[in-house]
């Protein structure tokens, strides 16, 4: 009887995507502001800022980079991917299929679908350190790659079948489980930075900018570590979502929205989440370092554990559910218009087990800076040739959305616009030297130039080639 009842439950669960989203089926402001607050107040907020502090992130550097490099991921959200969301009311997934075509498309979604997979599966990672603290389970450290006992391996894959089958209840009870946490683990955050400050020397509040020029971010990296400026604080505020704003993967969150401007409530993800939770980590981080002499290990539960008791241990377990949840789901759509007949639900239950298989490796965690970078940087370019298409191709007597207007599987233009950013961002990276972290912004010019001109050259040769624009 129950397990009719459950699939009844999943097989009602209906997620539109193939087509806009219905108007009695739109969202507030309510359901957008928890989402973000909780996605962006997670189990990467645990792992992001005490890396800053490995890489000796100046204190000055720290604060206002942190303050214009999340302005301006709140502006892209607002200005670039809100207004094309509520436009189409569609998933990412299925607007790149009539842009591109389905050959193209799928290629994109398997990717979209591995790399989010990867980053629900870092924070999977993240609440097992948590999980572990009870049983005296042997932390990763900053240098380990694969996982170091039969301990940690059964905990990720406790911890991921619960996040699993959150995600595969649909959209509805992501943002619902959002909603519930983040006001609570905010406070948590903050309330364990605080309470560890007089440990640090803080005793009042004009102790506190020397302690954390001198004790917390004070510019000098652990070993092994490169050094961090302003400008990686800044585009790395900007860019670490990259793939969520500019990239466009919130289209599939988004087009619930009853208004594109809904896209501002990306601000309480980043300065609710994202400054606040990457300061208070961070001095969380630095006390640990302080007591252990500058060790290795690398464990967000244990330092939580330390600053908050069994509040701050919860509080790693449950981060890391807010963020692997609505990224298991988008993993889920990605993979499932490859093939629309397949159940949302069955696709996300798969991707949950890729997910949890990957967060197995700690490598995951202990890269994750460099890694959120990369995966912003492989699937910009989609979101320019969206941008692009929109608003460019219509001006210069294009037409838009190539494959569907053309009946076509592939779209030549927006393949070359992919791999030649990709391959002028490796050539700025190996000949420049220009770290990864700042290869966003270039990649998105030519992404979007290269497509533009590209598409000018096919849709000519098309409309030579029958006589008249189709």
């Amino acid at each position: 009887m129950f397990k009719e009842k459950l699939l009844g439950q999943l097989n009602s669960v209906e997620e539109y995507e193939r087509t806009p989203i219905p108007q009695n089926k739109l969202k507030g402001w309510k359901s957008f502001i928890g989402m973000y607050a909780g996605e962006h107040t997670a189990g990467t907020e645990f792992v992001i800022g005490p890396l800053f502090v490995a890489h000796g992130v100046g204190a000055s550097d720290l604060i206002l980079g942190l303050l214009f490099g999340n302005l301006l991921a709140v502006l892209s959200w607002a200005f670039i991917c809100g207004p094309i969301a509520v436009k189409y009311r569609i998933t990412l997934y299925y607007l790149l299929e009539k842009i591109c075509g389905k050959k193209l498309s799928v290629v994109y979604n398997v990717i979209n679908a591995l790399m989010f997979c990867f980053l629900a599966g870092s924070m999977i990672a993240v609440s097992t350190t948590a999980v572990g603290i009870p049983f005296d389970m042997i932390m990763p450290s900053l240098t380990d790659w694969l996982p170091n006992s039969v301990g940690w391996v059964v905990a990720v894959l406790i911890i991921g079948f619960v996040t699993t089958i959150v995600a595969m209840f649909g959209y509805n009870q992501v943002s619902k489980f959002a909603n519930i946490a983040a006001p609570w683990m905010i406070l948590v955050f903050i309330a364990a930075a605080i309470a560890v400050l007089p440990e640090l020397g803080v005793t009042s509040i004009g102790d506190f900018w020397e302690v954390a020029k001198t004790k917390i971010w004070n510019g000098v990296p652990l070993e092994g570590q490169s050094q961090f400026t302003f400008w990686h604080v800044l585009f790395f505020g900007w860019f670490v979502n990259m793939a969520m704003h500019i990239g466009m993967a919130d289209l599939s969150i988004l087009r619930y929205a009853k208004k594109w401007y809904y896209g501002f409530a990306s601000a309480t993800g980043m300065y609710v989440g994202h400054y606040i939770a990457w300061l208070a980590s961070g001095i969380l981080y630095s006390l640990f370092l302080m007591e252990s002499s500058n060790s290795i290990e690398f464990a967000p539960g244990p330092v939580a554990y330390r600053a908050a008791g069994i509040a701050g241990a919860l509080c790693v377990i449950i981060a890391g559910w807010t963020t692997a949840n609505p990224t298991i789901y988008r993993a889920g759509l990605a993979l499932q218009n490859i093939k629309p007949e397949w159940k949302t639900w069955k696709v996300t239950a798969v991707v949950g087990l890729i997910t949890t298989t990957a967060a197995i490796f700690p490598a995951l965690v202990m890269r994750l800076l460099e890694f959120v970078a990369l995966y912003g940087l492989i699937l910009m370019p989609m979101g320019a040739i969206i941008l692009m298409d929109t608003y460019i191709i219509p001006k210069i007597n294009l037409k838009q959305n190539y494959a569907e207007t053309f009946k076509k599987s592939f779209n030549a233009a927006a393949a070359i616009s992919w791999a030649l950013t990709l391959f002028s961002c490796l050539l700025l990276n190996i000949y420049f030297g220009i770290e990864i972290f700042f290869l966003g912004l270039p990649g998105w010019f030519i992404a979007s130039l290269v497509y533009v001109v590209s598409s000018k050259f096919i849709q000519r040769n098309l409309t030579d080639l029958k006589g008249a624009a189709i």
